[in-house]
């Protein structure tokens, strides 16, 4: 009787034992009776019916992070990214989150995934790349519709690193390099038209300025034959003074030359002035 008496004392005590649920602060317990869905347990002490009540799920009420890892997506136009993304989620629902989906964390990390890829293939490479707040807003904006269903709310998502692969990176480096080239050439083609042109026209003004000089040098001869003339009244005597006067100049000038010192003159200087003015 005694050993009775004991078992059962001893089965009232794991009753009552499976009656009580102590629930941490950030968790809930989804309970169900004879299989179906009956109650939510929040965080503190709980009593359930033992034997027709059990513990399914525990479910994690705070912020979960959800990383997804480097991963490779095209663009528009053709172009290798690398991307990675952390989102942050918050069970609202336990319910839901635990009968609407198998694994809600590995299912929202694949939905991350899938979306991401999706966004930048509708985006060209150089628009992917500037525009991170636009994905981000796009990414979680796609992701809360998704899950609207499962109980749990996007708090954020976050693009952690968007890249060109290394592939595509090293031919934009060769592409950039190729562009520096080629705008240098260019800067350099148009220096050599410049310094030409600069050349050219230096050498037109030098002609223009050398050609006013002899017609102002004519004229002034011209014009100092022609008062000598009027002065004395006669024609070959201012011509003979200017030629004269012309003569001794080239003759200093080149005396004062290394190189030059034989100097030949006419023979009738007054007979060649006679010629170059018409008369015999």
């Amino acid at each position: 009787m005694t050993e009775f008496f004991v078992v059962v004392l001893l089965f009232i005590a794991v009753t009552l034992f499976m009656g009580v649920r102590i629930v941490p602060q950030g968790w809930e317990y989804v309970v169900e009776r004879l299989g179906k869905y009956h109650r939510t347990l929040r965080p503190g002490l709980n009593i359930i019916v033992p034997y027709m009540d059990r513990v399914a799920y525990k479910v994690l009420t705070k912020d979960q992070p959800v990383e997804v890892d480097d991963l490779e997506a095209i663009t528009k136009d053709n172009a290798v990214v690398v991307v990675n993304a952390i989102s942050f989620i918050k069970v609202s629902n336990p319910q839901e989150a635990s009968y609407g989906v198998q694994d809600y964390v590995f299912a929202i990390k694949n939905l991350v995934m899938t979306t991401l890829r999706a966004i930048i293939g509708g985006m060209e490479i150089d628009e992917a790349l500037s525009n991170r707040e636009t994905i981000k807003a796009k990414l979680k904006e796609a992701v809360s519709h998704e899950i609207a269903g499962w109980g749990i709310t996007v708090k954020s998502a976050e693009v952690r690193d968007i890249r060109p692969s290394q592939s595509m990176q090293e031919a934009m480096e060769k592409q950039a390099a190729a562009e520096r080239t080629r705008r240098a050439t260019i800067t350099e083609a148009e220096g050599n038209k410049q310094a030409a042109i600069l050349q050219a026209d230096g050498r037109l003004e030098a002609a223009r300025r050398e050609a006013e000089a002899q017609i102002a040098l004519a004229k002034a001869s011209s014009d100092a034959i022609r008062e000598i003339a009027d002065a004395v009244g006669d024609r070959e005597t201012p011509a003979m003074f200017l030629l004269g006067d012309r003569y001794i100049k080239v003759i200093h000038d080149l005396s004062a030359s290394g190189n030059s010192k034989l100097i030949v003159l006419p023979p009738d200087i007054k007979g060649a002035i006679r010629g170059l003015l018409g008369r015999e």
